[in-house]
């Protein structure tokens, strides 16, 4: 399936919005990337997990606390994925280039590959938000049916009771099998794959081999098998499930659309930052812990906008995005509770399981 084609105009609203975030900036006198909040941040996350890795690990606590630290151990995962890989893997962690690829080299350490990250999300999932056959993250076949175009099977009648069970295996499905699919296939869905350098390769087998290690071979020879294997199951399903949740609720929910190009020009209807705006809602946006663990992803109105700006800013820019919209006449999906957007989900997922 070839990419479709964003309208054009000469005063675009995209333009507008642009000044006006750059004005913002200039006139407050930062930078657009991270600051010293997201570093300390990352530093309380990162050392964190360290801390009940090793613990874990090396100290061999009692069962039901080894339970309750692999959950807590996949929520620092998920929690370094949301606010280091992601700012670092859209450049907007620092200033400084090799401080972002070292925080967007985190995701090889936990298990997933950075190179098929960036051209899923950054590349695909970035240009052609909620596009099917294009925008993979709506690719859940064929457990789940995310938007009308798909087709409709006996099994998803029953999705919106079963989809946290399908969020809980995206981890397993993402390091063990998804990253391997592209790697071979040399695909990301229908789209073709950047041509990776020796170094990629080298650091996709490095990084898996590694991860396996550290998450497998040691646990397994200092606690034995059975509870290693409980204990990443439990760590694996909550990665999987918090990761999910949050990147689904931004996208397959009520108020947002899924646009399909015109057939004879395979092109757009609406020009490239409109389309976000109608396949993109905020969530929870003042609620400061979603907010905080987060890394600003229930900003995600504001980050499909402005992925290379920090998410420290995001709450900031959403009043100047608001107001552009409101000034324009363009929908500006913002649902206020966390509760309600997942209830906006699930009545998603119900309404396509019948029609």
């Amino acid at each position: 399936m070839a990419a479709p084609k964003f309208k054009s105009q000469k005063d675009s609203f995209h333009a507008e919005l642009k000044k006006r975030i750059n004005d913002y900036f200039q006139e407050e006198g930062i930078s657009t990337t991270g600051n010293s909040k997201l570093y300390i941040k990352a530093i309380i996350l990162t050392v964190s997990l360290l801390l009940v890795y090793i613990h874990l690990v090396f100290f061999t606590p009692p069962a039901w606390l080894g339970i309750l630290e692999c959950a807590l151990l996949g929520t620092l995962t998920a929690g370094i994925g949301f606010n280091v890989v992601h700012d670092g893997s859209h450049g907007s962690f620092s200033k400084i280039k090799k401080l972002n690829e070292m925080a967007g080299l985190c995701l090889n350490v936990l298990g997933a590959n950075e190179f098929m990250w960036n051209t899923k999300h950054n590349v695909i999932h970035h240009a052609y938000t909620n596009i099917d056959g294009i925008d993979d993250d709506l690719d859940a076949g064929p457990f789940l049916r995310l938007c009308e175009t798909q087709k409709l099977r006996k099994i998803h009648r029953y999705q919106h009771f079963y989809f946290w069970a399908a969020y809980s295996m995206l981890f397993f499905f993402w390091v063990f099998f998804s990253d391997y699919q592209k790697y071979f296939t040399k695909k990301v869905g229908a789209m073709p794959l950047k041509k990776m350098k020796a170094s990629d390769h080298v650091t996709f087998w490095a990084f898996k081999v590694s991860h396996i290690i550290f998450f497998a071979v040691l646990p397994i020879i200092t606690v034995g098998f059975l509870p290693w294997l409980i204990g990443f199951l439990v760590y694996g399903v909550v990665v999987g499930f918090v990761m999910s949740i949050v990147f689904q609720l931004a996208h397959t929910v009520r108020e947002t659309h899924f646009p399909v190009a015109e057939v004879a020009t395979n092109k757009m209807e609406d020009e490239w930052a409109i389309h976000q705006l109608k396949t993109t809602a905020n969530f929870a946006t003042n609620n400061k812990l979603v907010t905080w663990f987060s890394g600003g992803l229930n900003f995600q109105v504001e980050h499909h906008l402005f992925p290379k700006i920090s998410h420290i800013h995001y709450p900031a820019l959403s009043k100047i995005v608001a107001q552009a919209c409101a000034d324009f006449g363009i929908p500006y999906h913002n649902i206020p509770g966390m509760r309600m957007a997942v209830v906006s989900h699930v009545s998603h997922l119900k309404q396509l399981s019948r029609a």
